[in-house]
């Protein structure tokens, strides 16, 4: 996704303190709309980076350009922008009334202007009626849409969020989950998100960047970053992965035939690879892409035959460990209860068959 006026550019971004090189040449485009996500363990430069794009933090190198002007030297009260913090940052001496309509206390409007505006922000994070409360009457998640609510009406182009669900409990993250995105889509306003939790990115973003030690290793949607990830420490980060080792045979019209740990002779599209005949590479296949037979297939499909080592029911899904000869580690097999085999009691150590799709392997770029 690309286009000629994006509203966030990032141009050879670095940033160094002293020695250290926090931020590698960073360069991408966030779009008009977009929630953005930067996602990545703690460490790799993703909050940094927010706080160079709020003015927080100065850029070392690049520039950032925020709808089309140079944000170089420009304090963060002047740029477009309006941050959310984790921790709230909510004014325990000011009731939500007056949290909200803060920021609006400069821009000397009338008072009944001033409280319509504020009306309207309390209605958006659906909290209308609680103008009057102060803070320490207010939940987790109530708290958080307060935050939000100050910084929306201020009519910021961009919204940055750092890890603002980190302090809630798993139930309320979920609920502030879909109402962030209710209020993203209502509103139209780009959100730039960082978070370390890749579910919680998978969930609400258009595109994300998944970064490691400053650097930016794969940008692109959700999908996209799910089913086709370049490298092995992004196949790695995003979901759970079984990774086996191969070697690589010959190379024909994008396809790779390599020689697959456990699985034997296999033909893979080359995902844009650059590995010639002998290279050692890896092969990617998410749990639930396999899948597990109590019997050998009969109709010709490529198996192979392993023993259950571990099975972990779940309600909805059971997930099994399955010894495969030649691997140098259990496969991780997941599958809907509803789906599996005739439902027969998987008792450890039993013989078991594994299948897959041809399209459900993935060639990694890297070893």
């Amino acid at each position: 996704m690309t286009s000629s006026n994006p509203i966030i550019s990032i141009q050879s971004v670095g940033k160094s303190y002293g020695s250290f090189r926090a931020i590698k040449e960073i360069s991408l485009d966030i779009e008009h709309g977009e929630f953005f996500s930067l996602l990545g363990a703690s460490g790799c430069g993703k909050t940094t980076l927010l706080r160079m794009l709020a003015g927080f933090e100065d850029v070392t190198d690049g520039a950032v350009l925020i709808d089309g002007e140079d944000m170089t030297g420009v304090p963060p009260f002047l740029r477009p922008v309006n941050m959310v913090f984790q921790s709230y940052a909510i004014f325990p001496h000011l009731n939500v009334t007056d949290n909200i309509g803060y920021g609006l206390r400069k821009q000397k409007l009338p008072k009944a202007q001033r409280q319509e505006m504020i009306d309207e922000m309390l209605s958006l994070v659906q909290l209308d009626g609680y103008g009057a409360r102060r803070a320490n009457q207010l939940s987790g998640g109530q708290r958080q849409r307060i935050a939000l609510a100050r910084a929306l009406i201020m009519k910021p182009k961009v919204l940055l969020l750092d890890e603002p669900l980190g302090a809630l409990d798993k139930h309320l993250r979920e609920q502030m989950q879909l109402e962030l995105r209710r209020l993203q889509q209502a509103l139209g306003i780009t959100f730039v998100f960082v978070t370390h939790d890749q579910e919680e990115a998978l969930t609400l973003s258009d595109r994300i960047a998944v970064m490691s030690g400053g650097a930016v290793l794969q940008v692109d949607t959700p999908a996209g970053l799910y089913e086709h990830p370049r490298t092995r420490e992004v196949a790695s980060f995003i979901g759970h992965m079984n990774f086996l080792e191969a070697r690589v045979t010959g190379r024909k019209n994008g396809h790779a035939t390599l020689d697959v740990a456990g699985l034997g002779t296999l033909d893979v599209p080359a995902n844009g690879a650059a590995l010639s005949t002998g290279d050692r590479t890896s092969i990617a296949v998410r749990p639930e892409k396999l899948r597990l037979h109590h019997s050998a297939p009969e109709n010709g499909q490529r198996a192979v035959q392993g023993a259950l080592k571990m099975t972990t029911y779940l309600g909805e899904r059971s997930h099994f460990h399955v010894e495969v000869p030649g691997c140098d580690r259990p496969l991780a097999v997941s599958a809907s209860n509803a789906t599996l085999q005739d439902g027969r009691a998987n008792a450890i150590g039993q013989p078991v068959w594994l299948t897959w799709a041809a399209d459900s392997l993935i060639m990694m770029n890297d070893t």
